[in-house]
């Protein structure tokens, strides 16, 4: 876990719904609609990756409520109130169209051009959405947030230059929470010279803005074409995951990593829509027809990638060799620390915007 951090450019300090709706305070970061595939009634069974002792049985049942979430994970602050607006933008957008070409696909009814359009957009929004995106994000801030604010100074200091506008004391510009937390001021020392100083947080409130951004100006630059659905072989069912989508870069069987991008060649794109069924696209050379049905080495292989893709759950119907695949870390110590962090998170996280936007 990761609390927010200020950032800042060109300063002394180091650089860096509806009313009548209920809040919805626990954000399902794997939605329901999709985990219920390979649940019985309302349970999952599911195996944790990390577990504060030996004793924790290796499978456990999970009702789907009350699994792959947080409390206030996209929750934001704006005019001064909590708001959902993002996790309902997110099942409005993704989660809900996704639903009927999900049944449709594990119950090998044919897709339209529609329907894999919607089912990649939501493995899109299913790929960035998650605690391990959110890692992700902010390790990937702090090389290059940074020069990101430096620029957007030097191009806020050429307009001002441009349209001379002249400051008179320090003046600061403040963004909604809910839109980017950035906080622009003029700052002025005592002999008259100014600087322009940007600051934002590193953290949800930006984190949830590049979603959005990502998730409106850029999943459709993603490509529809080329997609299958492929069936796994008798006797061999796929597993998923809390961290679903998988991005694999592969060389050989022996040689392969997790960082393949959209259109990166010699790689694999896929999600399991169910113990039977998954999305699949071979980028760069010709995929698999769609409905093949694979052999068992590769379904082995698929199943080897999507355990070890996992971030803290793995959800089977059937529990096979999974914790043989990837056996869990046990360590008291870090399993309290992601407890307590992710307890604190919405306070963190609301008092460091806070902070920012009022000071």
């Amino acid at each position: 876990m990761t609390h927010a951090h200020a950032v800042r450019a060109r300063s002394s300090k180091d650089v860096m719904g509806e009313a009548m709706q209920q809040l919805h305070k626990v954000n399902h970061y794997v939605p329901q609609l999709y985990l219920k595939q390979w649940a019985t009634g309302n349970d999952i069974r599911a195996y944790r990756l990390l577990v504060p002792h030996h004793s924790c049985p290796l499978w456990k049942r999970q009702s789907l409520r009350g699994i792959a979430q947080h409390q206030h994970l996209y929750t934001q602050i704006v005019g001064g109130k909590e708001t959902d607006e993002f996790e309902r933008w997110l099942d409005t957008n993704f989660e809900s169209p996704a639903e009927e070409a999900i049944s449709l696909a594990v119950n090998d009814q044919p897709l339209t051009s529609d329907h894999y359009r919607t089912l990649v957009r939501f493995a899109v929004a299913q790929s960035v959405r998650t605690p391990a995106g959110l890692r992700e994000f902010l390790q990937r801030q702090k090389t290059v947030l940074p020069a990101l604010l430096q620029q957007s100074v030097d191009c806020a200091a050429q307009r001002i230059e441009t349209e001379r506008v002249i400051a008179t004391s320090s003046s600061p510009s403040r963004r909604n929470a809910g839109d980017f937390p950035l906080k622009v001021s003029i700052i002025q020392n005592a002999s008259g010279e100014a600087t322009l100083q940007a600051e934002t947080v590193s953290g949800r409130g930006l984190w949830i803005w590049s979603l959005k951004h990502l998730l409106t100006s850029t999943v459709d630059k993603v490509p529809y074409a080329g997609w299958s659905i492929l069936r796994a072989p008798p006797g061999l069912s796929w597993p998923t995951s809390d961290n679903p989508l998988v991005r694999l870069r592969f060389i050989s069987r022996s040689n392969y990593s997790f960082d393949g991008g959209w259109r990166v060649p010699r790689g694999d794109i896929f999600l399991p829509l169910g113990p039977r069924h998954l999305l699949h696209q071979c980028v760069g050379r010709r995929s698999f027809p769609r409905g093949h049905m694979v052999d068992p080495d590769t379904a082995k292989m698929f199943r080897r990638m999507i355990v070890e893709h996992a971030d803290r759950y793995v959800f089977a119907a059937h529990d096979q060799d999974i914790h043989d695949v990837r056996v869990r870390r046990v360590c008291a110590a870090t399993y309290e620390a992601e407890r307590e962090a992710w307890e604190n998170w919405h306070a963190v996280q609301t008092s460091a915007e806070s902070e920012l936007l009022n000071r």
